[in-house]
């Protein structure tokens, strides 16, 4: 297991061509779950644990990984299984997420496949609000067709760790107060969970908060206020996308708005739990303006700040 991962860094070119990658893994007998490749770091045999005394009831404990302390998920018990003692097949998945680096506990890890965003679909509405995937697909998996459950990894990491929207003193520019109520910020990201906490960040300012939960979503409602003579740019002060979605990932959404002259010039910023080099060097390629990675409430405000202002002083 441990070079399963061994070309992650060679598969970054499938970000942008609306393609990812899905570790797949059990964590029960019967079902298959997944998270993307890219928030990934190592696959390991689970290694001896030590206790930690008064965290989490889903933290199963600290691993040490070439001595870093790295808490360690239950991820059966957090997404609402009943836990069960770890057996001969039990692997961790080491992942970072919103610049934190956490295990996650689960059962056997089966292998790589590639797909593309368009055959990931959301998951059906029947489901209700508190469940914690962000999508599904299905896949051809021992001779029969799968579903695969692709884990809404954000919700269950905000559900252990308290994220605090409330700003840092000194972050408000207070010149700019008065001129935020009104303004309209579209937010694209498949997990309710991320979109809860930017809309609870900015909307502390007055700003209106308008959702979509996949880029596809998103780019159709772009195209049908372009239809209907609305100059976008006037309509919106920003969109705010994440990278990974169904059906349309972040950085082909912002793609297709600057492929489009009527709808060019929207100020886009990219917001993604996903971190390193390799998100700047794609925000110059598709044209985004801004890139954050989640979840920096003051940073977050400073950008809707700096363009507000660009905006006022245009």
């Amino acid at each position: 297991m441990a070079n399963v991962l061994a070309t992650v860094d060679q598969r970054t070119k499938l970000v942008g061509e609306n393609r990812l990658e899905l570790l797949l893994f059990s964590i029960n007998s019967t079902q298959l779950f997944a998270i993307n490749v890219f928030k990934v770091k190592e696959v390991v045999k689970l290694p001896p644990l030590n206790a930690m005394p008064g965290s989490h009831p889903h933290i199963y404990g600290v691993a040490n990984i070439r001595g870093i302390s790295i808490p360690v998920i239950d991820l059966r018990s957090a997404i609402g299984f009943k836990p069960l003692p770890p057996d001969d097949d039990a692997n961790m998945i080491i992942t970072e997420y919103n610049r934190s680096v956490q295990g996650f506990l689960v059962g056997k890890v089966e292998h790589i496949i590639n797909m593309t965003w368009s055959d990931i679909m959301p998951p059906p509405k029947t489901a209700g609000r508190n469940n914690y995937l962000t999508a599904i697909t299905r896949i051809e998996h021992q001779g029969k067709s799968q579903l695969v459950s692709i884990i809404d990894v954000e919700k269950v990491l905000a559900e252990i760790i308290h994220y605090d929207i409330r700003l840092s003193e000194g972050v408000l520019d207070e010149t700019l107060v008065h001129e935020m109520p009104g303004r309209k910020i579209l937010i694209v990201d498949d997990s309710s969970t991320a979109r809860r906490q930017v809309r609870e960040t900015l909307s502390q300012l007055g700003i209106e908060i308008i959702e979509a939960s996949d880029g596809l979503q998103a780019l159709t409602l772009l195209q049908k206020w372009r239809d209907e003579g609305k100059q976008v740019s006037k309509e919106l002060l920003m969109m705010i996308t994440d990278a990974e979605m169904p059906e349309m990932d972040g950085y082909k959404l912002t793609s297709e708005v600057r492929g489009d002259k009527a709808m060019s010039d929207l100020y886009i910023t990219l917001n993604t739990s996903l971190s390193g080099s390799f998100n700047h060097a794609m925000v110059e390629k598709v044209g985004c303006d801004k890139f954050i990675s989640k979840f920096q409430p003051d940073l977050l405000v400073e950008v809707v700040q700096e363009r507000l202002r660009q905006v006022i002083n245009h």
